[in-house]
Protein backbone atom coordinates (compact mmCIF):
# COMPACT_ATOMS: atom_id res chain seq x y z
CA UNK A 1 0.00 0.00 0.00
CA UNK A 2 1.52 3.63 -0.87
CA UNK A 3 -0.16 6.88 0.49
CA UNK A 4 -1.28 9.64 -2.11
CA UNK A 5 -2.19 13.19 -0.75
CA UNK A 6 -3.28 16.60 -1.42
CA UNK A 7 -3.20 18.81 1.35
CA UNK A 8 -4.23 22.73 1.01
CA UNK A 9 -7.13 22.25 -1.49
CA UNK A 10 -8.69 25.45 -1.04
CA UNK A 11 -12.26 26.73 -2.04
CA UNK A 12 -14.92 29.35 -2.33
CA UNK A 13 -18.36 27.79 -1.10
CA UNK A 14 -21.50 28.10 -0.35
CA UNK A 15 -22.18 25.23 2.76
CA UNK A 16 -23.75 25.70 6.36
CA UNK A 17 -26.89 25.69 7.67
CA UNK A 18 -27.70 29.59 8.38
CA UNK A 19 -29.50 31.53 5.67
CA UNK A 20 -26.19 34.09 5.45
CA UNK A 21 -23.66 30.85 4.51
CA UNK A 22 -25.53 30.34 1.59
CA UNK A 23 -25.50 33.95 0.53
CA UNK A 24 -22.06 35.25 1.42
CA UNK A 25 -20.10 31.80 0.97
CA UNK A 26 -16.69 30.81 3.12
CA UNK A 27 -13.58 29.60 2.50
CA UNK A 28 -12.72 26.04 3.31
CA UNK A 29 -9.44 24.16 2.82
CA UNK A 30 -9.43 20.35 2.51
CA UNK A 31 -6.57 18.11 3.23
CA UNK A 32 -6.94 14.29 1.52
CA UNK A 33 -5.17 11.15 2.21
CA UNK A 34 -5.44 8.14 0.78
CA UNK A 35 -4.02 4.64 1.00
CA UNK A 36 -3.97 1.89 -2.24
CA UNK A 37 -1.81 -0.30 -4.18
CA UNK A 38 0.78 1.41 -6.52
CA UNK A 39 3.56 -0.89 -7.08
CA UNK A 40 2.51 -1.20 -10.73
CA UNK A 41 2.45 2.92 -11.03
CA UNK A 42 6.16 2.92 -9.53
CA UNK A 43 7.22 0.17 -11.89
CA UNK A 44 5.65 0.95 -14.92
CA UNK A 45 5.26 4.78 -14.92
CA UNK A 46 1.47 4.24 -15.99
CA UNK A 47 -0.96 6.68 -14.48
CA UNK A 48 -4.15 4.16 -14.60
CA UNK A 49 -1.91 1.91 -12.21
CA UNK A 50 -2.51 4.95 -9.41
CA UNK A 51 -5.08 7.72 -8.30
CA UNK A 52 -5.18 10.41 -10.98
CA UNK A 53 -4.29 13.93 -9.12
CA UNK A 54 -6.32 15.60 -11.37
CA UNK A 55 -9.27 13.53 -11.54
CA UNK A 56 -9.18 13.86 -8.31
CA UNK A 57 -9.12 17.16 -7.83
CA UNK A 58 -12.01 17.56 -10.26
CA UNK A 59 -14.27 15.27 -8.79
CA UNK A 60 -13.53 17.25 -5.27
CA UNK A 61 -14.51 20.67 -7.22
CA UNK A 62 -17.52 19.10 -8.31
CA UNK A 63 -18.81 18.38 -4.91
CA UNK A 64 -17.66 21.30 -3.11
CA UNK A 65 -20.01 23.45 -5.98
CA UNK A 66 -23.06 21.34 -4.60
CA UNK A 67 -24.43 22.66 -1.75
CA UNK A 68 -25.07 21.07 1.77
CA UNK A 69 -25.64 21.88 5.46
CA UNK A 70 -23.02 20.05 7.27
CA UNK A 71 -19.46 19.54 6.92
CA UNK A 72 -19.75 16.04 8.04
CA UNK A 73 -22.19 14.81 5.29
CA UNK A 74 -20.15 16.76 2.83
CA UNK A 75 -17.08 14.78 3.49
CA UNK A 76 -19.09 11.63 3.27
CA UNK A 77 -20.05 12.62 -0.35
CA UNK A 78 -16.43 13.23 -0.97
CA UNK A 79 -15.56 9.89 0.19
CA UNK A 80 -18.44 8.19 -1.54
CA UNK A 81 -17.31 9.79 -5.08
CA UNK A 82 -13.44 8.81 -4.68
CA UNK A 83 -14.53 5.30 -4.06
CA UNK A 84 -16.77 5.23 -6.95
CA UNK A 85 -14.12 6.85 -9.20
CA UNK A 86 -11.24 4.73 -7.81
CA UNK A 87 -12.48 1.71 -6.21
CA UNK A 88 -8.97 0.33 -5.41
CA UNK A 89 -8.76 2.80 -2.43
CA UNK A 90 -8.55 0.88 0.80
CA UNK A 91 -8.03 4.38 2.79
CA UNK A 92 -9.03 7.42 3.06
CA UNK A 93 -8.84 10.29 5.35
CA UNK A 94 -10.32 13.88 5.00
CA UNK A 95 -10.21 17.14 7.25
CA UNK A 96 -12.48 19.74 6.26
CA UNK A 97 -11.65 23.07 7.09
CA UNK A 98 -14.44 25.75 7.31
CA UNK A 99 -12.67 29.68 7.59
CA UNK A 100 -13.96 32.09 10.10
CA UNK A 101 -17.42 30.02 10.81
CA UNK A 102 -20.25 32.67 12.11
CA UNK A 103 -20.26 31.62 15.48
CA UNK A 104 -20.80 35.00 17.35
CA UNK A 105 -17.16 35.60 17.76
CA UNK A 106 -13.11 34.89 16.16
CA UNK A 107 -12.64 31.49 15.12
CA UNK A 108 -10.14 30.96 12.88
CA UNK A 109 -11.76 27.87 11.28
CA UNK A 110 -14.24 24.96 12.23
CA UNK A 111 -13.22 21.06 10.96
CA UNK A 112 -14.52 17.82 10.71
CA UNK A 113 -12.04 14.94 10.31
CA UNK A 114 -13.26 11.56 8.36
CA UNK A 115 -11.55 8.00 8.13
CA UNK A 116 -12.78 5.40 5.62
CA UNK A 117 -13.66 2.36 6.80
CA UNK A 118 -13.32 3.02 10.33
CA UNK A 119 -16.22 5.78 10.59
CA UNK A 120 -17.89 3.66 8.33
CA UNK A 121 -18.09 0.66 10.99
Amino acid sequence: MGKVSLEGIEFHAYHGAYPEENVLGNRFTLDLELETDFKDAMLQDNLKSTVDYTKLYKLIKERMDVRVKLLEHLGHLIIDDILKAFPDVQKIKITLKKHHPSLGGLVKFSAVQIQYPEDYA
